[in-house]
């Protein structure tokens, strides 16, 4: 169903049951949860699916062991719970990652945990080995029942150093843990939303597009068309995370907008590309503790370093972006865990923020700020009541998605007839044990070479399939200085509502944060994405100014880098690597 499809659709029968706003990695969440049980849903998006918080995660998909200081079992359970089903459900994007905690002393931080753990106001001091054991020993108590990974294990100064030189040298030992990460984030709230829209043509989504308050009521208007139509929704999501107080005043009745609902924070994130700190990590995440207290990951991703994060309180989420103190902070952080590591300005390839949809809190110290998850329904009269969807944390979008689904249903009078905790996400269906025949069978159906094949698995699970027989109904050819193909784009251009090319570049791929765009990609990519948009020649060089200011002001690559990369980051594109 295409926008005019939708909109058409909307004029004849403007009263959806049900409105989510906000495309992000919870309101898909809902929106596929009320979508499966057969409910006439329509979800609105201002910008593009998981462009907000959702594309700036850590990449993390775990219980959040520092929770536990905060008293934040039933969170730290239900996390780790969901952990679990993505690792089942979504095993093309989820994997499990080893974590290590480098251990500075004994006894540090037992009195001041258990004061925060009461619940009184003091900032973090450094946890030592008592500690650890004590969180990492409650972690495994937690998963007993499933075992899906192995429990927590302890090593010495000696062992310590073995395996990983390069740490601070006055560190007394380590714990690792199993926790996941995910790989393509963005990837998987699309095949969330297409699972949504696959149930049927009462589920219709909308990217780029705005609801506001009308003379008599609300509007939706297309940032793509230009259309606007009114519509009557008997209920409304408010799944905007930090944009929902914004969200509440423009679609309420002033004199119905609530007290603020969210306090959100910002947390920044580098990719970094030194051979160097990717060797000394061994394959494993430092889960550390800076000088400050505050908690840093530095993880392999993407065959480059992630580094995060801060957590600083913002007003304004529409305006984050990694800023040059944030920039300094996360790179003392890298140089006290790892001293000997120098890191030059180049080689910092990518950086991104986000804003933690956090509940509105006055707490001085932003770790205390609870990061569990719920949802208040705003009543108004002669208006649909607006439920919203407070708090939550990636890992756990779609036990948070089924909370508000089972509230919208009961206001609906309706019952959940479908069960998504065990279901398998896009290409995570039929997920072969062993893939190799799996993909020898493909390439057999499709004539695609088999190293083709690995890479389209690599990044699509199962649904490469669907893109393998779409690249091979035509002649296709490689996308310069890229893993990825012409046909390749077309198809996800098509089936994946991409209008811009962000879309394509930083979130259906990853060749933005991976740092492998390139000048050259740019512009392949922006004939492609023109020539099926039908965009004249004015638009293309509107379209492709926008994409690179937008990627010099909020992620840190300046044209001159991208043009660096035209010979630099070829990569095959038989060869793709997840």
């Amino acid at each position: 169903m295409n926008r005019d499809e939708i909109f058409n659709g909307l004029a004849r029968r403007p009263n959806p049951d049900v409105l989510v706003i906000g495309g992000g990695i919870n309101g898909i969440s809902v929106f596929r949860e009320l979508a499966l049980q057969g409910v006439d849903v329509l979800l609105v998006e201002r910008s593009d699916y998981c462009s907000g918080a959702s594309a700036a995660l850590s990449r993390m998909v775990h219980g959040g062991l520092r929770y536990l200081e905060n008293g934040e079992f039933k969170l730290v359970k239900e996390s780790l719970e969901e952990r679990d089903r993505l690792l089942a459900n979504a095993p093309h994007y989820v994997s499990p990652l080893m974590t290590t905690v480098p251990v500075f002393d004994v006894f540090s931080g037992v009195a001041n945990g258990a004061v925060r753990f009461l619940g009184l106001s003091r900032r973090p001091s450094r946890r030592g080995a008592v500690v650890v054991k004590l969180g990492l020993s409650i972690y495994d108590f937690l998963t007993r029942r499933r075992a899906a990974m192995p429990g927590h294990s302890f090593r010495g100064r000696r062992r310590t150093f073995g395996l990983w030189p390069a740490l601070n040298p006055d560190l007394i030992g380590s714990a690792t843990y199993y926790d996941a990460q995910v790989s393509h984030p963005e990837r998987l709230g699309i095949e969330l939303l297409k699972d949504g829209l696959q149930a049927g043509v009462h589920a219709r989504a909308l990217n780029y597009a705005e609801v506001r308050r009308g003379a008599q009521g609300l509007v939706l208007h297309d940032g793509v068309t230009g259309r606007s139509t009114a519509i009557a929704p008997r209920i409304v999501v408010n799944a905007t995370g930090g944009w929902i107080d914004l969200t509440n005043r423009g679609i309420l009745p002033d004199d119905a907008v609530p007290a603020p609902l969210m306090g959100g924070t910002k947390g920044s994130h580098l990719m970094i590309d030194n051979p160097d700190l990717l060797e000394a990590l061994g394959g494993h995440m430092l889960y550390y503790e800076n000088e400050d207290g505050r908690i840093c990951i530095l993880f392999p991703y993407l065959g480059k370093v992630l580094v995060g994060s801060t957590d600083i309180r913002v007003d304004d989420p529409g305006t984050v972006r990694c800023e040059a103190d944030e920039r300094d902070y996360i790179l003392q952080s890298l140089a006290f865990v790892l001293p000997d590591i120098k890191i030059a300005p180049e080689q910092i390839v990518y950086q991104f923020a986000g804003v933690r949809p956090l509940p509105a809190s006055e707490d001085s110290f932003t770790g205390r700020i609870p990061r569990d998850h719920f949802c208040t329904v705003v009543e108004t009269v002669g208006s649909p009541p607006v439920l919203c969807m407070i708090g939550g944390k990636w890992t756990t979008f779609r036990s948070f998605g089924e909370l508000a689904s089972t509230m919208v249903l009961e206001r609906l009078g309706r019952h959940a007839r479908v069960e998504t905790a065990e279901r398998a996400i896009g290409g995570g269906r039929s997920y072969p044990a062993v893939a190799r025949p799996w993909k020898k069978a493909l390439a057999a159906r499709t004539g695609l070479s088999l190293s083709r094949v690995d890479g389209l698995f690599s990044l699509y699970g199962t649904d490469a399939a669907e893109v393998a027989a779409f690249i091979a109904e035509g002649a296709d050819s490689g996308l310069a200085d890229s893993a990825h193909s012409v046909r390749e784009c077309i198809h996800l251009i098509r089936e994946e509502a991409v209008e811009h090319l962000d879309d394509l570049l930083l979130r259906r791929t990853t060749l933005g944060v991976s740092g492998q765009l390139s000048l050259d990609t740019v512009d392949a990519v922006l004939d492609i994405l023109a020539d099926e948009r039908g965009w004249s020649d004015v638009e293309k060089v509107a379209e492709r100014r926008r994409f690179l200011t937008l990627l010099a002001e909020c992620h840190g690559v300046g044209e001159a880098m991208l043009k660096s990369r035209n010979t630099d980051r070829s990569v095959p594109c038989a060869t793709t690597a997840r």
